[in-house]
């Protein structure tokens, strides 16, 4: 588990959110609107329109991948984001997370039990964590459900999470040749797991991890030569290239469309799913200004 976040917000008018990809599972327990998810649409010249169905959905999980998507809802939502380390999502949802993989769906399409003998759909689930009445309780709820919901499901292998935890300190730069030796498995065998049990190869995972790392170093303000080699991108055009394939955009139109920096920015706090992270751009809606997603926060765990 990497954390919860509870939110409840009415923006008063419908709402864009371009989301880049990032090194984790993501669950969304809704409990109050839907969200319309797809490919994206006219984001203006030169950026990239991956094809992705739209569908619309309450309770939304997405697998990693290496594709943006973009949200829209109507101004009105409420729920608790859940991140997920992928090997974490592998025993809740007990299927492969190759399955997974730069796509969005409804949970319930798993036929999951989040909590056998409590809950037998991750809509009941979201049920219950709206009806309560403070976040403390949602998330001592949600503790429970985990605790139950993983005991249920196959457990990862310890390989896997060696691996993984290696690639993510390594900012995704560890070679895929390094981390088999390091888990004492070949490499095709580390390949196979890794889509079992993460949802997409240790090769893509680097790519998603150090893009994940060049945008964090990028929001504090180094340049993009600097980043590229911290980050072990061949040069500044590598990086480019990477960031317009997994962001739809290139690094200075991503920078324009977030605006002035957090730490200057008044009003509410950021959408970003990671602290710290420029993981989103709020787009405008027909009419409506660009500004901050949520009106209202219940905080994160």
């Amino acid at each position: 588990m990497l954390s919860y976040r509870g939110f409840r917000f009415a923006t008063g008018g419908p709402r864009r959110r371009l989301e880049v990809p990032i090194g984790a599972v993501t669950l969304l327990l809704g409990f109050a609107g839907p969200v319309r998810i797809s490919g994206l649409d006219d984001l203006g010249p030169g950026r990239t329109a991956p094809v992705r169905p739209p569908v619309s959905l309450v309770s939304v999980l997405s697998g990693l991948g290496t594709t943006p998507v973009l949200g829209e809802h109507d101004g009105r939502l409420a729920g608790v984001e859940v991140l997920l380390s992928p090997w974490a999502a592998f025993p809740l949802f007990g299927t492969a997370l190759y399955e997974l993989a730069d796509l969005t769906l409804d949970p319930d399409a798993l036929g999951v039990r989040p909590g056998p003998g409590r809950w037998d759909s991750v809509a009941e689930l979201a049920d219950a964590l709206g009806a309560l009445p403070s976040w403390p309780a949602r998330f001592a709820l949600l503790d429970d459900a985990f605790i139950r919901w993983s005991a249920a499901g196959p457990p990862p292998s310890a390989r896997t999470v060696r691996a993984w935890g290696e690639l993510v300190r390594s900012g995704g730069t560890a070679p895929v040749a390094h981390l088999a030796d390091e888990v004492g498995w070949s490499v095709r065998q580390l390949e196979n797991r890794f889509r079992e049990q993460i949802g997409i190869g240790p090769k893509a995972a680097g790519r998603v991890l150090r893009l994940q790392r060049a945008r964090r170093m990028l929001a504090a303000g180094r340049t993009q030569a600097e980043t590229a080699a911290a980050c072990g991108f061949y040069d500044q055009a590598h990086l480019s290239g990477e960031f317009r394939a997994m962001t739809g955009c290139t690094p200075r139109q991503f920078a324009a469309a977030r605006g002035t920096p957090p730490v200057a920015r008044s009003g509410p706090p950021s959408a970003d799913r990671v602290d710290g992270e420029p993981t989103s751009l709020v787009l405008p809606a027909g009419a409506a200004a660009r500004g901050a997603l949520f009106s209202k926060t219940g905080g994160r765990r």
